[in-house]
């Protein structure tokens, strides 16, 4: 499956997560590839560095790694009610950000299950595994 269809890139101030959020910080790449096939929106935020960002990509994602969201990042995401997802290699540094996050008051913020390699392997073969 190509790039395409994953042209959404920002969300609607106060809107809901496309999955259900039941407490969790994680959501699967099965969902996720739902919610954009279906055009919901939300911000996607790529938290690896830049060498790894340069590599390959989600289209649409922003880059803030993991380093600055844990200094200065973070405060364009606090007290915004749009609902965030958070991606990284293998969905560990997502995963910390997303706790972070969370922690500082956004609530709509989740990481992807298995990062940008699981998302590869199961939804866009296009995109380059390293």
């Amino acid at each position: 499956m190509g790039n395409a269809w994953m042209s959404v890139a920002g969300s609607q101030s106060g809107a809901k997560p496309p999955w259900n959020p039941d407490h969790r910080l994680e959501v699967s790449v099965g969902e996720v590839a739902a919610a954009f096939r279906a055009g919901e929106m939300f911000r996607l935020i790529d938290c690896r560095e830049e060498d790894e960002y340069a590599l390959c990509r989600i289209k649409g994602a922003q880059l803030c790694p993991l380093t600055e969201l844990c200094t200065s990042g973070w405060e364009s995401l606090v007290g915004q009610s749009e609902v965030v997802l958070v991606y990284c290699h293998h969905g560990m540094r997502s995963l910390r950000a997303t706790a972070l996050l969370r922690a500082k008051g956004c609530s709509n913020v989740f990481s992807l299950t298995g990062g940008i390699d699981l998302w590869a392997r199961e939804v866009d073969p296009e995109i380059a595994r390293y």
